[in-house]
């Protein structure tokens, strides 16, 4: 059956917060350099008011990669719970302004929208803090079959592993999937989503996922070993294609007994890493849906990421299937 879209991504839709901070406000904070933590409403209320001016635009991990998907002339939807508040507003008329399907129902009588809040040192390393809101709040009923039996890839985001009902809206896509001949991708999202839940990762992988996207600390973490090699080895040996970045070394593609190293693309001045690893996996999904070479793949995951990472915020600013052309990575 041909797919309507080329990719269906199921993540938390939260509005980012970006600013840019020195160390000592990380430490003043009690935050860990370059890592996500989850807050309540209070929290988030309190830190807001301590950082920095910065910017406001509708993130989430895979409504960043969705976006990537759009900006690279790829047909895409996206799934994820907010309110009916401008929050809510602003992230439902971003991800339609860049052509992308969006229609779950809003929460209504619950939390209000998430939003993280992304504090940037010199170096572009973010430090997040999330309040999860209504994304949390996402479940199956909130899953329409035909949008998934049309979609060639459902991309899901490690995140949503938190809310039960949030797990089984993925388990549900993923039987959905299967029984339509699509392919299930899932991101790890980070090495404390793994830390918490590594035993239920393991085993969705293992049975659901065909394509799994991680960084070098959230393999390690999947396989409690500081060996990257070992580790990446182990999750290409579960999964059918195992694509996991490695910052400014790149990116290694495993698909059975081939291995592909895809360098990263060469960025002038790094300004913010925010977005990063969303963009690369938008690269990578969008040559799969397409039918492209894991090598041209992993160069448009290098070429998304390198541009998201030359600016502030988790979206391309240009648009990503001109700089592919320009490349030669796409006709």
């Amino acid at each position: 059956m041909t797919a309507t879209y080329d990719v269906a991504a199921i993540g938390n839709a939260i509005v980012d917060v970006i600013a840019p901070a020195e160390e000592g406000f990380l430490h003043s904070e009690s935050l860990v350099k370059g890592s996500m933590q989850l807050i309540d409403e209070a929290r988030g209320v309190e830190l807001y008011g301590r950082m920095a001016p910065g910017m406001e635009t509708s993130g989430g991990s895979a409504g960043n990669t969705i976006a990537g998907i759009a900006s690279l002339g790829g047909r895409a939807a996206y799934l994820g719970k907010v309110a009916p508040d401008q929050l809510g507003d602003v992230f439902a008329h971003d991800m339609r302004a860049i052509g992308v399907h969006f229609a779950t129902a809003p929460l209504v009588g619950g939390p209000a929208t998430a939003r993280c809040l992304i504090n940037v040192t010199p170096d572009g390393q973010r430090t997040m803090c999330t309040y999860l809101g209504a994304s949390t709040e996402l479940t199956p009923e909130d899953v329409p079959t035909d949008l998934i039996e049309q979609s060639a890839i459902v991309y899901l985001e490690g995140y949503l592993f938190d809310p039960s009902d949030a797990r089984r809206a993925f388990a549900k896509a993923a039987g959905i999937a299967h029984s339509s001949n699509r392919l299930i991708g899932i991101t790890l999202s980070d090495s404390f989503v793994v830390e918490r839940h590594r035993g239920e990762l393991m085993g969705f992988i293992e049975g659901q996922a065909d394509i799994v996207f991680a960084n070098e600390d959230e393999v390690k973490a999947l396989f409690q070993t500081d060996d990257f090699e070992i580790a990446a080895a182990k999750l290409g040996a579960i999964t059918n294609i195992a694509a996991i970045t490695r910052g400014e070394q790149g990116s290694l593609i495993l698909a059975g007994a081939n291995s592909h190293r895809i360098p990263a693309d060469h960025v002038d001045k790094v300004v913010d890493t925010t977005g990063a690893g969303d963009q690369y996996a938008a690269g990578v999904l969008f040559g799969l849906a397409k039918g492209l070479s894991f090598d041209v793949c992993g160069q448009l995951g290098s070429m998304a990421a390198a541009e998201v990472i030359g600016h502030y915020g988790p979206r391309p600013e240009k648009n990503l299937r001109d700089l592919a052309i320009a490349k030669g990575l796409l006709k």
